[in-house]
């Protein structure tokens, strides 16, 4: 049987080598097993993700703050087969620290999810006009065709960007909720049941997106994303 974790540090990390020897071979799987120890630790370290709710109190050791798990069972993002998987402890941090982070992972998700799309767009060979001889990806920044005055505009419209998508007047009525009064587009007149559903729906697409985006990025780095995208 193939190993998935071995396969994805093998497309990560020996896209471009080949072992033909048993030795060399034998010391490829000592790194790996090493490798998939960190990276295994690394998530669960690191995860705080939201599943469904479960019936009693759990008494496993992933589960930190059992008595929190009440709070957050009919949140966003809880989907099977997790349940309320908190191994770092940040729902004991109080409610206001998981909005804020929640919020943050909102914000990158979208950021990540207009990263994706623009990556394959002009990796499709697509161009503003003047740009057509820009590459994409990491080659953009590096090679130094990237003119001064669209980086300019870049950094530009980032700021503008982050002044205006924050609850400004206050009128937020969850985590991510940017549209201060202005913007609706009928959200008001759906079920609360829809719209837990589209909240749910953007935040996996946005955490997805950002693996995505991460994975886009190594590849690129690595000089192999060709071998990943049509």
């Amino acid at each position: 049987s193939y190993d998935p974790l071995l396969l994805l540090l093998q497309s990560f990390c020996f896209c471009s080598t080949s072992t033909t020897s048993s030795s060399h071979y034998h010391n490829f799987l000592q790194t790996t097993t090493i490798m998939k120890t960190v990276i295994l630790a690394t998530l669960i370290a690191g995860a705080a993700a939201f599943a469904p709710a479960q019936s009693g109190v759990r008494t496993t050791s992933l589960n930190a703050v059992p008595e929190a798990d009440a709070q957050y069972t009919d949140d966003i993002g809880v989907v099977a087969p997790l349940g309320v998987w908190d191994p770092s402890g940040i729902l004991a941090r109080g409610p206001e620290e998981v909005a804020r982070l929640r919020e943050l992972e909102i914000k990158h998700g979208r950021i990540a999810m207009l990263g994706v799309v623009g990556y394959l767009t002009t990796y499709a060979g697509v161009r503003l006009p003047g740009l057509e001889d820009v590459p994409c990806g990491w080659a953009a920044v590096t090679s130094g065709d990237l003119p001064f005055e669209v980086a300019g505009q870049f950094f530009a419209t980032t700021i503008m960007m982050e002044m205006f998508n924050r609850d400004n007047a206050g009128t937020g009525q969850f985590p991510g909720d940017y549209r201060n009064g202005y913007i609706d587009f009928g959200w008001d007149k759906q079920s609360d049941a829809w719209k837990k559903n589209k909240r749910t729906i953007e935040l996996n697409q946005g955490r997805a997106a950002q693996m995505g985006l991460l994975g886009l990025m190594f590849h690129d780095a690595l000089g192999n994303v060709a071998d990943i995208l049509p």
